[in-house]
């Protein structure tokens, strides 16, 4: 019997499974929106410490669904853990790329 060793994947690899995952209301990745504030990767958990585009946004269990689900097909994940916060406030015209600001119209 071989015992497989999988490497930890990276930060970047992470966040490429996160940009996967689409804002269902406006179409665009979470992590072009400037959503994602952190993710820490601990020996096979992921935690991600995140935002919605409004504290009143109905989408965002659908979203932490997502997120949970495309971080779990990363070799080496073994659970994920998707904090929504508030602080700080989501702020498009600092925290999103120059492409959603753009496609928002947002200069």
């Amino acid at each position: 019997m071989t015992e497989e060793t999988t490497t930890a994947p990276t930060h970047e690899e992470l966040m490429a499974k996160l940009w996967e995952v689409n804002d269902p209301e406006i179409n665009l990745s979470i992590v072009d929106l400037g959503l994602i504030y952190d993710v820490q990767y601990e020996d096979g958990d992921v935690l991600v410490t995140m935002t919605l585009t409004s504290p009143g946004c109905p989408l965002g269990p659908v979203i932490r669904g997502e997120a949970y689900a495309k971080l779990r097909e990363v070799p080496g994940v073994k659970d994920v853990d998707v904090q929504i916060v508030w602080s700080p406030p989501w702020d498009p015209r600092t925290m999103a790329s120059d492409d959603v600001k753009m496609q928002l119209g947002i200069w």
